[in-house]
């Protein structure tokens, strides 16, 4: 819960020990009249009652821990306070506190039940004569009871909310990394399989065109270091060194991409066309896209040439991205094309991959300026 433990049911053994010397302090100020100007009472009465207040107080310092197991004791303990004690006190408080507790804790059904046999047995003492006790007071007590119960089922309700909202926001978080990850580790590593492969299947042939591969490999290496880095980055730790990574990538690495594929092969033709620099999660997202649909075509469709066009649209940047493989490979189940269309939807756009009308893969891509601005 983090930040929030402060604000709900105890946590912890000193603030356990708070609460319980919180109630001990008002309940014993609240029944000093047992000394002070009291009617005449035992003291085996006197030394019971104060027995019985002890015995709620102690109990309520397990009230996180047990909390029905200490909401019916101190029902009992409570009744048998008022029956056997001539001077009133205010035990009842501690007891109150023992139900929200209760409900705190997510017990409603046990806070209802032992609320309900609070108004009950304190009816029943009033019914048999008890004169500090009227309907008046007896209206209130059941007000009160319900309002405790509710107050600590609210508590709980909110405590879980917050809980379930930070592990979506966590679930969330992971998915986003792992995307990431999959997008800069998963492209690199595919065009150095396909540059070592031409490297080896050229290296006696073509020695110079093995070197180049080569090259490519290590350049290819590189990014994918760098790139790594920066996506790392985001798993530091608040308090630690600010990461030194470039900022992310956008629209403006695009021709780096469309050069590695080239360079692994390829022949790729492009027309980047834009008015003006769109949002940084526009661009981001347009990279990422861009990079899945290259890596996807040099890892599984056996194509040989790729068109990559990004365009602006009215208030949208377009993608497009086909090939002329068969229009199947591109196309295997897996996470990548699934990453982009969380990546297209998450901006409140959309993105299709699937066979083109001439042949090939085709995916497409709208991305909305308006929703990555809010």
């Amino acid at each position: 819960m983090g930040g929030h433990r402060g604000l709900g049911a105890p946590h912890g053994r000193f603030r356990d020990a708070a609460l319980a010397g919180g109630v001990l302090l008002v309940v014993a100020v609240s029944s000093l009249n047992s000394f002070i100007g009291a009617a005449d009472e035992a003291w085996a009465r006197k030394a019971a009652g104060w027995a019985l207040i002890v015995l709620t107080w102690g109990a309520l310092y397990f009230s996180r821990r047990f909390p029905v197991a200490v909401g019916a004791l101190s029902l009992v303990a409570t009744g048998a306070y008022y029956v056997i004690s001539v001077n009133d006190g205010g035990l009842m408080i501690a007891h109150i506190v023992a139900l929200y507790m209760v409900a705190a804790c997510g017990r409603l059904r046990a806070a209802v039940v032992l609320g309900a046999l609070t108004v009950i047995g304190t009816g029943i003492g009033t019914l048999s004569g008890n004169d500090d006790v009227n309907a008046v007071a007896l209206f209130m007590l059941a007000g009160w009871v319900v309002a405790v119960v509710a107050l600590g089922w609210v508590w709980h309700s909110r405590l879980a909310y917050l809980r379930e909202a930070e592990r979506r926001a966590a679930g969330e978080e992971r998915l986003r990394i792992a995307r990431e990850l999959h997008d800069v580790v998963g492209h690199h590593l595919s065009l150095i399989n396909v540059q070592a492969g031409t490297s080896l299947h050229r290296f006696h042939r073509d020695p110079a065109q093995g070197e180049a591969a080569l090259a490519a490999i290590k350049e290819s290496s590189r990014d994918a270091l760098r790139d790594l880095r920066a996506t790392l980055g985001i798993l530091r730790q608040a308090g630690e060194e600010a990461p030194t990574a470039p900022a992310p990538p956008g629209l403006d690495g695009i021709g780096e991409l469309i050069g590695s594929a080239r360079s692994a092969g390829l022949t790729v033709h492009s027309r980047v066309a834009r008015a003006a620099d769109p949002p940084t999660e526009v661009g981001l997202a347009a990279y990422r896209i861009v990079q899945e649909s290259l890596t996807n075509v040099s890892r599984h469709a056996p194509a040989a040439e790729v068109t990559v066009s990004v365009e602006d649209g009215p208030g949208e940047l377009r993608i497009e991205v086909a090939d002329d493989g068969p229009g199947q490979g591109a196309g295997v189940p897996g996470s990548g094309v699934r990453g982009m269309r969380q990546r297209a939807s998450a901006l409140g756009g959309e993105l299709t991959a699937g066979p083109g009308p001439d042949g090939g893969f085709l995916v497409r891509a709208r991305l909305p300026y308006e929703a990555a601005g809010r």
